[in-house]
């Protein structure tokens, strides 16, 4: 029966920590693109707040952080680990925004699928001006995000957060402390 219990502990601490890794994904996505939304807003002088624009960022953001983590799961990118942090970032990076860009195309195949369409015009109904400017914004929104998932794969999970969410001791010169 403990052997279960074991069992049993060890998987709700590993669903704790998957979606911990799933709710930060979301929120850094989620800042980025609500912004890019108002930023969007604005510039097409709609005013008003839009929600549907919003509901469509968190969707967005959160589907995007699940095929992430599907990326990760599938070792996207490990070859490059032993290089250093910032190629390793932006390399992950690329590949992460080919991964979304992959998953964007097979949505939009599926939802013509399930409306009884041919899969034909989805590749026609591109627009690539469209799709290399959310190329282009997904790859600049990851390049951070993986500089600091590297930073955290490289420093130890409680040590980068340490690092980043409590004060460190300042070093001590000649003697002195600081009051």
């Amino acid at each position: 029966m403990s052997a279960e219990n074991a069992q049993i502990t060890g998987m709700k601490q590993k669903v704790a920590h998957e979606f911990e890794e799933l709710a930060v994904i979301f929120l850094y996505l989620a800042f980025f693109f609500c912004a890019i939304a108002t930023y969007s807003m604005l510039l097409l002088n709609k005013l008003q707040i839009s929600y549907f624009t919003y509901g469509a960022a968190l969707l967005n953001a959160l589907v995007i952080a699940k095929v992430i983590l599907i990326g990760e799961y599938a070792h996207l990118g490990k070859k490059q680990e032993a290089r250093p942090l910032f190629y390793s970032a932006v390399y992950k990076a690329f590949l992460f925004s080919l991964l979304v860009f992959a998953f964007h195309i097979i949505e939009k195949v599926i939802k013509h699928l399930v409306h009884g369409q041919s899969i034909a015009p989805v590749f026609r109904e591109v627009r690539i001006d469209d799709l290399l400017g959310r190329c282009v914004i997904i790859f600049c929104t990851f390049i951070p995000l993986f500089a600091f998932r590297e930073m955290q794969r490289v420093l130890g999970e409680k040590q980068f957060r340490a690092l980043l969410f409590r004060g460190r001791e300042a070093p001590k010169s000649d003697g002195q402390t600081r009051a």
